[in-house]
């Protein structure tokens, strides 16, 4: 049996590291979990080669075990280490891709640098002398464009060379004084360790990595005169040890950079850097992005995304189907129940949600385009400055980000955060995002009460980000959730024109998980609505006013008439929210008992007024989300306990908003009472507490012991 050879790609996120693999493994790739993790395992045969197995590695910055990637990679690299490692850096940014990669050397396997990008190096006006990188690293060195499918060839020839005859390449060696002080912890610790990790495992000692002292347990002794080394070394360089370290990297860096890479373009500012200077300055870069939002809301609910959303509602769903299918049901004497349900329940409800798929459709091609581009990432930039003034990391901003998409892997993406209280945080306020499920109401509150009027929908999004920043305000007081908030790096992509291929991939998965939605949660969902809605608790079938939704939906209306919209139908509709938000739409739809997305929007006219509607949408927006969002907020948890707190917090806060828009604006309007006022004194009070209240005083540790 022929011996299979594992070549681990490694590399910082956004080096182009997961295109090179899908290149060189083609169909032949598969998906798993690393062990013990959610985290995806992805690995792949060469399409010419099935003895050549490819391993690509969470995309990380460094192999310090801060991320859970970042654990996942180091911990594979040192315990299960591959036969070579195929490290992918972007060229245009390759200072911050070296530092990876000097620590990739130290763990003393096999490597190939392949440096991705070069079309785009070339466009930059810079070039790298590969020889003598080569020689510098003593390691081989190609130049590729993974996008472009330039040089893969090459890339794959000197994979196999490698494979075939492993090369022994040299660690990379610091200044004199830090060698002479590794070299002394190394001898301290050479009994414990294989000799080939003797230098991975001397330069964590000296950073005193935790988690590697618990690993190897050596005497009081050796840990005495190891600290002493350490401590000697700070005192000569000044500096912390794990400072000394990285200063170190940096240093290596610098030379290779200084000696291998050719800028003709020095004193030029690229058109990045110029696009730069407006969208990430400190008093535009808001300003700019609420215009650019506006926009995509404004082409998505009001315009473009509004044309095929009336199409479907007034025509397809609203006539077209709704004949056809009664013809053909009435001419095979179907029973009036099973055409009811049909026609109303499932074509009625379903189409409900349905119909707003080309809004959606809109949205995320607005959305697909400003990422490609590269403008999201620096929104994640500009964010990171808005809320560290709050307490708030930078870091957060990305699971609210992919929330607008869907929560779910909004809430998983958390993971990226190394602080586990920011984290817990992030996971509380991440789904205050309005996703996809939740446009549908947008885009109904929007189009039935505020037709023509382009603030509403926008307004859901700055609401949500507003939400996020007032809760990290509070949180950050408690005890639960105080500290200092991480620092946040990440790298910003040089603009480009958006790839088409990429955009509707984007466009395209998406859509299809709404639809996919609609087909199977929200279809049980809107048929057992119409039966709640048809029958009374005696089985029998009656009108609307005597079901069991009435007499469900009554118990608990006067919770919400403080809001605006104390009415049955509006309140089984945000229990059927928790379902799945779409819910909210097909439930109303089929509480109202509309035939057509006209009569549908003059009842919902004739019974709420406009500011209500927008309490409406406020609560949905913000209270706690779909089961499936909150059994992954569990599963991310762990723990029942902070998922209840998270729901309940999630549901107070869209409680207290509502109420507050909504009782201010009936005294703004002067169509008020005593209790109104009462009403608005109470949200407001609750809020400017929240904001105002002082940090709790942190407890010591002799209070701690009483």
């Amino acid at each position: 049996m022929a011996i299979m050879s594992v070549i681990a790609l490694a590399g910082n996120q956004n080096s182009g590291k997961t295109t090179l693999f899908n290149e060189l493994t083609g169909a032949s790739q598969y998906v798993g979990n690393w062990p013990g993790v959610t985290v995806e395992k992805k690995m792949g045969h060469l399409k010419s080669n099935k003895k050549l197995m490819f391993l690509d590695l969470p995309g990380v910055y460094s192999l310090s075990p801060y991320t859970l990637e970042e654990r996942i990679s180091r911990k594979y690299l040192i315990e299960q280490p591959p036969d070579l490692i195929l490290d992918v850096l972007d060229s245009t940014n390759l200072e911050r891709n070296l530092y990876l990669s000097l620590q990739l050397m130290e763990t003393g396997l096999p490597m190939i640098l392949a440096l991705n990008m070069k079309d785009l190096l070339k466009k930059q006006g810079r070039t790298i002398n590969l020889k003598k990188m080569e020689y510098l690293l003593s390691l081989p060195v190609v130049s590729l464009s993974a996008v472009k499918k330039e040089n893969v060839p090459d890339l794959i020839k000197q994979i196999q060379k490698s494979v075939k005859e492993p090369p022994k390449y040299p660690y990379p060696e610091y200044d004199d004084r830090l060698e002479s002080a590794l070299t002394m912890i190394s001898q301290q610790i050479q009994s414990y360790v294989t000799p080939s990790k003797l230098r991975w495992y001397s330069i964590k000692f000296f950073e005193r990595d935790e988690e590697i002292q618990q690993e190897i347990k050596l005497s009081i002794q050796q840990q005495r005169e190891i600290e002493d080394i350490i401590k000697t070394a700070e005192e000569i360089f000044g500096d912390s040890s794990d400072s000394i370290i990285v200063n170190a990297r940096y240093d290596y860096v610098a030379q290779i950079m200084a000696m291998c890479v050719i800028d003709r373009n020095d004193f030029q500012i690229s058109v990045s850097d110029q696009i730069d200077r407006i969208v990430t300055n400190k008093w535009l870069a808001l300003p700019i992005f609420v215009l650019v939002m506006w926009l995509v809301y404004y082409l998505s609910i009001q315009t473009i995304g509004t044309i095929g959303t009336d199409w479907v509602n007034d025509v397809l769903f609203g006539k077209w189907l709704p004949d056809i299918v009664g013809s053909l049901l009435s001419s095979w004497h179907v029973a009036a129940w099973m055409t009811e349900l049909i026609i109303d329940g499932i074509i009625g409800g379903v189409g409900s949600v349905l119909g707003f798929v080309p809004q959606i459709m809109m949205l995320f091609l607005c959305l697909g385009i400003l990422e490609d581009c590269g403008y999201m990432a620096r929104i994640a930039f500009v964010m990171d400055r808005i809320f560290h003034r709050f307490n708030l990391s930078g870091k957060s901003f990305i699971p609210m980000l992919i929330s607008t998409g869907c929560g779910v892997p909004g809430i998983m993406a958390t993971r990226t955060i190394e602080s586990e209280k920011d984290r817990k945080m992030t996971i509380m306020l991440t789904t205050f995002m309005p996703c996809s499920a939740k446009l549908t109401v947008i885009a109904m509150i929007s189009g039935t009460f505020f037709p023509g009027q382009s603030w509403v929908a926008p307004s859901a999004y700055f609401l949500g980000m507003l939400a996020v920043v007032g809760s990290g305000i509070f949180l950050k007081k408690t005890r639960m959730f105080s500290g200092p908030p991480q620092p946040f790096v990440m790298e910003l992509p040089a603009y480009h024109f958006p790839r088409p291929g990429n955009i509707l991939h984007y466009v395209w998965s998406r859509s299809k998980n709404f639809v996919q939605k609609a087909g199977t949660i929200i279809f049980a969902s809107c048929v057992l609505i119409w039966f709640l809605s048809s029958f009374n608790w005696q089985m029998h079938m009656v009108d609307q006013n005597h079901s069991m939704l009435k007499t469900i939906g009554s118990v608990l209306a006067p919770v919400f008439a403080p809001l605006g919209f104390g009415d049955w139908r509006a309140t089984v509709a945000v229990i059927a929210g928790l379902i799945a938000k779409e819910n909210c739409v097909g439930t109303l739809r089929l509480a109202f008992g509309s035939n057509s997305a006209q009569s549908f929007a003059q009842a919902l006219n004739s019974t709420f007024s406009p500011m209500a509607g927008y309490a409406f949408l406020v609560f949905n927006l913000l209270c706690a989300p779909c089961f499936a969002a909150i059994g992954t907020m569990y599963k991310e948890y762990g723990d029942k306990m902070w998922t209840f707190r998270a729901v309940f917090y999630q549901t107070s806060l869209a409680y207290i908003c509502a109420l507050s828009i909504y009782q201010c604006w009936l005294i703004l309007t002067g169509s008020f009472t005593g209790l109104n006022i009462l009403y608005a004194i109470i949200g407001l009070s609750i809020v400017i507490y929240g904001l105002m209240i002082k940090k709790d005083k942190p407890v010591e540790k002799n209070e701690a012991l009483i």
